[in-house]
């Protein structure tokens, strides 16, 4: 197999914010809302600065330790977990939900991201050491986002069989059916394809739950890179931030200053994630919700759990388990418990880290360089062909499938249709005669500009018939337009926000990795296309 890369600014794709693409390009505007450049030199400000902010590491390898313990752990696994105890090892972290199948495309494309930065780091700082993590999102509740995943035309939706809480704890039963409907559509039969079934397999009913589950595959997926898994579900984790989680029920501090800084960020951009007064769930085995003040109390919204200021403190000391942070506070644990020098995150990960500076500045906890994770178009043969037989290049084929069309009409039919020069020239005779009117009575003059403005709308109306026309005449090469958007933009969305993965590797297997992690530019926040051009 032979494949092509290539680069594009991600403002000319037409699809991420203006935050984004002013982060990328630097913009004086958003200065305040970041501390470290999202650059090779933001990195190394970040690693001289990260030694000011010691975590427990002996902590962190014991619990990674505890959570691999019944895996079989690749050798690179096991190196990077020993190195975490050493002080001159840093990590590059990445996070996401657990997601059934993983859920979408950029869910991979973001780890192989975080790998090859930290291979990068270790080649350029050869006296330290740069570990990969996938910082697991197990406490969200959202199943009817990660309980489905995409595959072919097809949309498969896993209930939880009634489960609610932390889906990262629910129990993998009733995943049997499912993966046997989705087995029996997977094609080609061969290496790939048996490989894949046998993960999927033992990962979803070989494990009791959804977290242990997500371990299991994201290990056997990047594991041989050394990427290393981290559940934040534990106790001892919880431990890292007890006094901010005690501070955010006692005094809401969070929900003044995030909302002061959304407040300077809101003056031209639009804020992604709003805390509230308490941004704390209440964690237990089939239950995860908001925990509001009531009164001089605190309750748990949906539940008859209630406490006194002094029942709710004895809880947090006993169970810190039992406290989840939202989005607000969940950077704040991350970076507690890990010892990270950047982050790597969608679109809108970067956009509510840039509404979070004030909040770690009070809180005393490391803000490491925020990174916009790589986005990737996988063109494949078939579709490389009808590329190359329409004209068109990696570029353009991100423009609206309607001014493809009519590029592709004015190069193949000429400008037959296009009434440019004729409205000119009509136009200079209709002036030429309001002139006219208007000298013999100006009061004609009115009459004479809206005469104007009717034969103007008529030639429009001409020009369009005629280019509907030529679209009639090329009706079989504009189809292949809408057969070639149509695979590579899915519901008019990118291709990583809508694909699961098991499409390509069932083509590819792990070279489908390989071949993304080696085109990762880690650094330089342009948008990936790789063609195959076998």
């Amino acid at each position: 197999m032979s494949f092509h890369h290539t680069y594009i600014p991600y403002k000319e794709t037409g699809y991420f914010s203006s935050l984004v693409n002013d982060y990328l390009a630097g913009n004086a505007e958003l200065l305040p809302f970041y501390h470290f450049t999202p650059d090779s030199e933001g990195i190394s400000n970040a690693i001289a600065e990260r030694s000011k902010y010691p975590v427990d590491r002996k902590t962190l390898v014991s619990l990674l330790n505890k959570q691999y313990a019944g895996l079989e752990i690749p050798g690179k696994v096991a190196d990077n977990i020993k190195l975490l105890a050493k002080e001159n090892t840093f990590t590059i972290c990445t996070a996401h939900q657990p997601n059934l199948l993983t859920g979408y495309l950029y869910f991979i494309y973001k780890i192989l991201h975080a790998i090859k930065l930290a291979e990068e780091l270790n080649q350029l700082h050869p006296d330290k050491h740069f570990v990969p993590v996938y910082y697991m999102g197990s406490e969200d509740n959202d199943l009817e986002e990660l309980g489905s995943f995409r595959y072919g035309a097809d949309t498969y939706v896993w209930d939880g069989n009634g489960q609610k809480g932390a889906v990262g704890r629910m129990q993998t039963k009733g995943l049997k059916q499912m993966l046997n409907d989705l087995f029996r559509l997977f094609g080609p039969p061969g290496a790939n394809c048996e490989q894949l079934k046998d993960m999927l397999h033992k990962a979803y009913l070989g494990h009791n739950t959804i977290g242990e589950a997500t371990q299991y595959l994201v290990n056997e997926l990047f594991g041989r890179y050394g990427l290393v898994v981290l559940n934040p579900d534990e106790a001892e984790f919880k431990k890292a931030i007890l006094p901010i989680i005690k501070d955010d029920l006692l005094h809401q501090t969070a929900n003044g200053i995030v909302a002061k800084q959304i407040e300077q960020l809101s003056v031209k951009y639009k804020a992604q994630a709003h805390p509230r007064e308490i941004n704390l769930f209440y964690l237990a085995d089939g239950l995860r919700e908001r925990i509001e003040k009531k009164g001089d109390n605190r309750a748990v919204v949906n539940s008859d759990i209630t406490w006194t200021e002094q029942a709710l403190l004895k809880e947090v000391d006993e169970h810190p388990e039992r406290f989840s942070p939202n989005v607000i506070l969940r950077g704040l644990l991350q970076e507690s418990i890990l010892p990270d020098v950047a982050f790597i995150g969608g679109g809108a990960e970067v956009a509510y880290w840039m509404q979070l500076k004030s909040l770690f500045e009070h809180y005393k906890v490391f803000l490491p360089v925020i990174l916009l994770r790589q986005s990737v178009l996988w063109i494949a043969p078939a579709q490389v062909r009808l590329m190359n037989k329409m004209g068109l290049n990696s570029k353009a084929i991100f423009a609206e499938e309607n001014e493809l069309k009519k590029n592709y009409i004015i190069a193949h039919s000429g400008s037959d249709w296009q009434t440019d020069q004729e409205t000119a020239v009509i136009e200079k005779v209709l002036y030429e005669l309001k002139a006219k009117a208007s000298g013999i009575d100006s009061t004609l003059g009115a009459s004479a500009e809206a005469a104007l403005a009717r034969i103007r709308h008529q030639l429009q109306v001409l020009e369009k018939k005629m280019l509907r026309a030529e679209k009639r005449k090329a009706a079989e090469a504009l189809t292949r337009f809408e057969r070639l958007k149509k695979g590579l933009f899915p519901n008019n969305n990118l291709q990583e926000r809508v694909d699961n993965f098991a499409t390509y590797f069932l083509s590819y297997g792990f070279s489908f990795f390989d071949t993304i992690k080696k085109a990762i530019d880690p650094l330089r926040s342009e948008f990936l296309v790789i063609e195959d051009i076998a």
